[in-house]
């Protein structure tokens, strides 16, 4: 395994060495700020496998990464891991709080454990997977990507979804697509209640052929593709106004 060096001539500032002979560089987060780690990141070339270790909670990791590199964090992490990214696959080895891959553009974020409120929040495209539990406002806008929780989800998931794929493997709660636009989220479990303007819909062939998409790049087993609920919306709310020359 690669090694993190501290000693630097500059006080106060550690200094980083790639490691040699090694598959994968590696960066604390014990001898590294957040800021500090994810410069490290973005100075790294195409395809680089990397390990954040000793994380302890750390927020904003991995964020603005702009290219394909194989981001590991070895353990629970905090706010907003892999928001604004473009390209690289992150994986977390633990559990994540809210903000989980916002604005996320390309990529995939997995996390091994849960995840807190807004997974995947405004994310435009790429693939969001939590392997335990999501808790309120999964999904909340979402702008093309998918997103598939192993366990169930909080109140308002998928809140103003635009465009995109929600596939919950367990239980939704509350107010689920709650003014929906064209994204689908399907449901394994029982749906506590709908919110506005979502309704559910029979499932079709060209659904259950997504679902079994999205299981397969989950990796879950416990989701039978035929025996999923579909929502969408219901289109009572769309109500546009043309501000001028026509153009919205």
């Amino acid at each position: 395994m690669g090694e993190i060096v501290t000693q630097s001539t500059e006080p106060g500032r550690p200094r980083w060495d790639a490691p040699s002979g090694s598959d994968a560089v590696v960066l604390s987060c014990a001898d590294l700020s957040a800021r500090e780690i994810n410069a490290r990141l973005r100075g790294l070339s195409e395809g680089t496998t990397v390990r954040i270790v000793e994380p302890r909670g750390m927020h904003n990791l991995a964020v603005g990464l702009r290219r394909h590199l194989d981001v590991t964090i070895v353990g629970n992490a905090g706010y907003y891991i892999a928001g604004l990214c473009d390209g690289p696959d992150v994986t977390i080895d633990g559990s994540v709080g809210w903000g989980l891959a916002e604005n996320l553009m390309s990529g995939t974020v997995r996390v091994r454990g849960n995840a807190s409120e807004s997974a995947a929040a405004t994310a435009h495209g790429g693939t969001v997977i939590v392997h335990g539990d999501a808790s309120s406002r999964a999904g909340i806008s979402l702008k093309g990507a998918t997103l598939a929780v192993a366990g169930d989800v909080g109140h308002m998931s998928g809140f103003m979804a635009q465009a995109g794929t929600i596939l919950v493997g367990g239980d939704a709660g509350d107010a689920l697509g709650d003014s929906l636009y064209e994204a689908v989220i399907y449901v394994a479990g029982t749906v506590k209640s709908l919110g506005a303007d979502s309704q559910v819909e029979d499932l079709t062939d060209a659904d259950v052929l997504r679902v079994k998409e999205i299981l397969d790049v989950a990796g879950f087993d416990h989701v039978d593709a035929q025996n999923v609920t579909r929502v969408a919306s219901a289109k009572q709310l769309y109500n546009f106004d043309a501000l001028k020359n026509q153009r919205y």
